[in-house]
């Protein structure tokens, strides 16, 4: 059986300031035998952490539509943000992703859905992020969890890691797959293990963005 962590940036995400190098010695540190690295609209930097560690990384990407985020693993190739979801999902598609759709019901942050909008797509992805441990509250991964029972969805669990230390607050345990279908048939099977981060956790990722602007603006 294999630890995964699905949901996770690197300092290729503009608030994060997390290396490839750091994410993966957390990943050794905790036990984490697989990694979807969703860099926000980019690919950049799961390619690196693939680089450095083939075996444990897989490709993915954190898309934001013209309604929401999508959360995509087995990744082959960047898609434009801002896209009706439909057109974006097509896309991923086309390359054989794996799509589920990241904190769905967390209306603090952006990429937040609208039910009208969720139910339009919920027969065309594979999951629904049913637990982010960067959730501001549990009601709104409770709400997930629900709408997913609701519309015969499976469900992933992921960290949102924006730093090293929050790797591992939501980990999936299951048997090995090795592409978007295989993980598809093996997800049923998948036992949790998840713990929300502090609220505070926030203040890196602001920290992270300020960090970045004032370096653009002294170059």
């Amino acid at each position: 059986m294999l630890r995964v962590e699905f949901h996770c940036h690197t300092q290729y995400s503009k608030d994060s300031l997390a290396s490839p190098a750091s994410l993966l010695a957390a990943c050794r540190r905790k036990k984490i035998d697989r990694l979807v690295v969703t860099d926000h609209n980019t690919i950049a930097g799961a390619l690196a952490c693939q680089a450095l560690d083939p075996q444990r990384v897989i490709l993915g990407d954190e898309i934001l539509t013209q309604n929401g985020e999508l959360l995509a693993a087995f990744v082959k190739e960047e898609i434009p943000t801002g896209l009706p979801p439909l057109e974006a999902i097509a896309l991923l598609r086309a390359q054989g992703a794996f799509i589920s759709v990241s904190h769905p019901f967390d209306t603090v942050r952006k990429g937040a859905w609208e039910l009208p909008a969720l139910l339009e797509i919920a027969p065309l992805v594979d999951a629904i992020e049913t637990f982010n441990a960067r959730c501001f509250t549990a009601a709104a991964n409770t709400a997930a969890q629900d709408f997913a029972r609701q519309n015969d969805l499976l469900g992933t669990a992921g960290s949102d890691a924006h730093t090293p230390y929050e790797l591992g607050r939501g980990i999936m345990i299951l048997p090995d797959f090795y592409d978007a279908s295989s993980l598809k048939a093996v997800l049923p099977q998948a036992r949790y293990q998840t713990r929300l981060s502090s609220p505070w956790i926030h203040i890196t990722s602001r920290y992270a963005t300020w960090v970045k602007q004032m370096r653009s603006a002294q170059r």
